[in-house]
């Protein structure tokens, strides 16, 4: 749809001789309107509203609001923000397009024509999730993890290859060729983004949205993303907008650069640490001044990838000479180049190191202070100065082995539970709880002692060893974080080959493993000649895949996992990845480090953590001499000087020429054909939802809900870890005797995340969480409730409840309390709620996206009365509900409250429809169904 255009920004930008069409921020003028002082990201937003501005759910006020944003005022005003495109990984991306192709089924059986249910915005989606280390240590442990993968994955595989061909704007890129946000940075970002409409080329900034949380490492290229859940980019794939507060904005001056030894790791982890300390979860973060020029593109992708980590929406870098430098050297035409260079001066979103903007908070780091460091043993925020890592393990150490585990609280508890399927965590209500970093070197035991177990070990190859407290068995250089920083991974190999000249090796008990994000990385390896070191300590590629970083570790060595096991040892990963909560990179391992690649490799030969790498050797050479840190620790120049001689803008050229083809395999995979999928009624992965059952040509008037019987009465805090399904799925479950009855052995179950395509199992595991405690039937623990259709209510699983509910044509409720919804965005909190037959929720207070996502599937979202609660109405979840005055939307308007009879108890409740799109979700079922309808004419 055409921009209203109220401010007549629209304009022509010409770039050497080819004219675009703009919006030119510049129009934007009034009385206390200062576009020019803006924050880099909030010009990115306001471009996107004068774009997209339509008098409806985008206004001129809402522009005027955004151009007079008040740096000091809290988040209260709402826009819609309609992103450019949209990035999937497949755990998350399967159900988005098993939606769209259930949609299609939808517009055939209503006589509409199914081809044209597309995504109406690009749409890449990278496999990355699937690959776990089984096989490691050797030449051919990559090709057998593929075979794995596609053996356990054949199904989805062969789903997404049909959608990669049956879908307009709508890619795949294949297993075993990257992770997501590598490959967005490295190939799929634009920076800025063309469109050709009618003859007329548009420029307008590259932004996304992605179903991961670490979405924003395009940030370190200037590009505006973020993690969302399914439902949101659901939305955005279909043309929809995203709603959002216009948020907070934290300034982070740069200056100065990094010293000798210091690595983008370290940097990461020090602005991790601050950004903790300062509180930012929700706030969008800016990087400016004079030592941004001397932040690398590549640690600057590493910054924004941790996001998540520190709490803030996005942590950005404008555009500047390091951009384009970096466009370049990836393979970005020449055009595309000039065209970001521009359009950035045009519209005020060069960095000038001289100019501050209006910021809402500030904050300085001198980038000469850094110190080599490390995070854990079990919050990314928890940082350590390497020097001091010995002694911080040791007092890490003892609450480990002599205390149960502290239960995560606030937002640390959103991204924890966001494992493995890497969803993004909602931000509102969750800078809580222990969000600040731990000192554990104020915890190390005064008289330097430790606790000690070794346990003698003899592996399958005749070696031998001990595995004690703080053993290191896994040591993996994995996750795009690092493996996107070239800097940082030649530092290890040459640590590597340093290593290896003096005759040392990694200790027998550390499986390691190497699973960069790009097929660049070991091709520059290859070039430098540093793969055979590697290799020599058992760093062999495992895959192209996020693995160890999100818990794919595979089984530890066997011998290894025995001892482990039968003496409880507290037991060490190390690993370049970003997120290390206890029992995520794999179960047996309590305690879990990040670090820089090369600290990976030393703390695999050193093989434990109990060492101080400074003054502790990590082992003896073949001279018979101890061999220290600094003995195999690479100079800056040596580094630099191995980048420039073996990384060439060919490599990414080459390599991502036909990154969407895929090898052989993939190419062969035996697929259905067709605009229409060909459901398979075995299949347990991929089946067809029930989202358009009986849906007719034009919208049923909403009504009033009657004879409703609660399905659920919850206390405060519900995440949506205790509402969606996720994890492992537990051998008693209902999804278990679901895939039981369908011929599934249990070392065949695989995870919730795998089979998100299969609502049949989805809906099994909603409100499943062994720590949900439904108030309803209080002496349990999990997925239980009580079913009123039999005369004694007798206690049941949640699940076989709703279906005797549904039987009975028996609405159900959920009673809530507060910040329901909160922790990960997750699609199937909201997919699993409707299909187990709830049609609306009453809570104390929401989650915003949450409450959004509820509306997204047609479930309506009451509010108790201000100062009022379940308690205090004395509601027991044991009442009939009648809902009335719904039925005013069919009229167009939208009722501030309705009315609400429970038994005796009669109260107005809040009508959370909070925008004209969510009313007419709800007036069509949901957002599916609603573009459905309009794409029908």
């Amino acid at each position: 749809m055409a921009s209203v255009n109220t401010f007549g920004s629209r304009s022509v930008l010409d770039v050497k001789g080819k004219p675009y069409e703009i919006f030119r921020l510049s129009a934007v003028t009034g009385a206390g309107l200062d576009v020019a002082s803006l924050p880099y990201s909030l010009k990115i937003l306001l471009e996107n509203l004068l774009r997209t501005e339509n008098g409806g759910d985008i206004t001129a006020d809402d522009i005027r609001a955004l151009a007079g944003w008040d740096a000091n005022a809290q988040p209260n005003r709402e826009i819609a923000f309609t992103p450019a495109r949209v990035v999937l990984q497949d755990f998350t991306g399967v159900p988005a397009v098993v939606d769209l192709a259930a949609m299609r089924e939808a517009m055939r059986a209503l006589g509409g024509d199914p081809t044209r249910i597309n995504p109406l915005a690009p749409v890449e989606l990278v496999i990355d999730h699937s690959v776990i280390v089984d096989v490691f240590g050797s030449k051919s442990a990559f090709a057998s993890n593929v075979d794995i993968e596609y053996s356990r994955n054949l199904e989805r595989y062969q789903f997404l290859r049909w959608g990669q061909t049956a879908f307009n704007d709508f890619k795949v890129v294949p297993p075993g060729t990257g992770i997501v946000h590598q490959v967005n940075l490295e190939h799929l970002s634009r920076v800025v983004f063309t469109q050709e409409t009618d003859g007329v080329t548009a420029a307008y900034p590259d932004t996304c949205v992605g179903t991961d949380s670490h979405t924003p490492m395009v940030n370190g290229l200037g590009v505006v993303a973020w993690g969302v859940g399914g439902i949101e980019a659901e939305a955005a794939m279909l043309g929809q907008p995203i709603s959002m507060l216009i948020p907070r904005v934290v300034g982070f001056k740069l200056t100065g650069s990094l010293p000798e030894g210091a690595t983008a790791t370290d940097l990461v982890l020090t602005i991790t640490e601050r950004l903790r300390q300062h509180r930012v979860v929700g706030k969008f973060v800016e990087f400016y001044g004079p030592g941004v020029a001397a932040v690398p593109l590549a640690n600057r992708a590493t910054i924004g990838n941790m996001s998540p980590e520190y709490g803030s929406t996005i942590a950005i870098f404008p555009i500047d000479d390091v951009t384009l430098n970096y466009m370049e050297l990836t393979g970005r035409s020449p055009e595309q180049i000039a065209l970001v260079e521009a359009y950035a001066k045009e519209q005020g979103l060069w960095h000038d190191p001289d100019v501050e903007l209006r910021y809402s908070e500030r904050l300085e780091l001198d980038l000469s202070t850094v110190v080599p460091s490390i995070a854990g043993p079990k919050r990314p925020q928890d940082r350590i100065s390497l020097s001091d890592a010995k002694q911080a393990f040791r007092g890490a150490l003892a609450a480990f082995v002599d205390e149960p585990d502290q239960a995560q609280q606030g937002y640390d508890k959103a991204v924890a539970e966001s494992f493995p399927a890497s969803d993004s965590p909602s931000y509102s209500n969750s800078d809580r709880g222990s969000a600040q970093p731990t000192n554990h070197l104020a915890e190390a035991p005064a008289n330097g002692s430790r606790r000690r177990e070794p346990v003698a070990i003899t592996l399958s190859d005749g070696s031998k060893g001990q595995v004690d407290h703080g053993s290191v068995v896994i040591a993996a250089i994995t996750s795009c974080t690092n493996t996107s920083n070239p800097t940082v991974m030649i530092a290890a190999a040459l640590l590597a080959k340093h290593a290896v000249e003096k005759g040392l090796s990694r200790k027998p008990w550390v499986k390691t493993s190497l699973a960069p994000g790009s097929r660049v990385v070991t091709d520059y390896y290859d070039r430098a000649g540093l793969t055979p070191y590697l290799e020599a300590l058992g760093f062999n590629l495992v895959g192209y895949g996020c693995t160890t970083c999100i818990g794919n570790s595979g089984p530890l060595i066997p011998e290894v996992s025995k001892a482990v096991t039968e003496h409880d040892l507290s037991v060490v990963s190390v690993l370049s990845g970003n997120r290390n909560f206890e029992g995520r990179i794999h179960a047996e391992v309590k305690m879990n480090y990040l670090m820089s690649p090369p600290l990976v490799v030393a703390y695999a030969l050193a093989g434990t953590m109990d060492i101080d790498l400074f003054n502790d050797p990590l082992g003896v050479g073949k001279d018979g001499k101890q061999v220290y840190l600094k003995d195999v620790w690479p100079t800056a120049a040596e580094v630099a000087a191995v980048v420039e001689s073996s990384i060439v803008s060919d490599m990414f050229k080459s390599g991502y020429a036909d990154v969407f083809a895929g090898d052989e395999r993939w190419q062969q995979l035996p697929t259905p054909k067709g605009d229409i999928f060909a459901w398979d009624a075995a299949s347990t992965y991929v089946r067809q939802p029930p989202y358009f059952e009986n849906m007719p040509r034009d919208p049923v008037p909403v009504s009033d809900i009657t004879g409703a019987r609660v399905l659920a009465k919850l206390g405060d805090s519900v995440t949506t870890d205790h509402i969606s399904p996720a994890g492992s799925i537990a051998k008693n479950s209902p999804a278990a005797a679901y895939l039981t009855q369908h011929g599934v052995e249990q070392k065949d179950f695989n995870s919730y995340g795998s089979r998100r395509g299969n609502h049949e199992v989805m809906i099994r595991g909603t409100f499943a969480n062994v720590r949900l405690r439904n108030q309803l039937a209080p002496d349990t623990e999990g997925g239980y409730t009580r079913d009123f259709t039999k005369a004694d209510a007798p206690v049941a699983t949640i699940f076989d409840a709703s279906q005797a509910y549904l039987a009975a044509k028996t609405p159900l409720v959920i009673l809530a309390g507060k910040e329901y919804g909160s922790g990960s965005s997750r699609d199937w909190a909201a997919k699993g709620t409707v299909l187990l037959g709830v049609g609306a929720v009453i809570a104390e207070s929401y989650e915003r996206i949450h409450r959004s996502n509820l509306l997204g599937m047609g479930v309506l979202p009451l509010q108790y009365p201000e100062g009022q609660t379940a308690q205090t109405l004395g509601l027991t979840g044991e009442e009939v509900f009648d809902i009335q005055g719904i039925t005013a939307l069919n009229d167009g308007a939208t009722p501030a409250t309705v009315k609400v009879k429970a038994g005796k108890v009669e109260f107005d409740a809040l009508l959370r429809i909070d925008t004209p799109s969510e009313a007419a979700y709800y007036r069509h079922g949901g957002i599916m169904q609603y573009v459905l309808r309009s794409l029908l004419a």
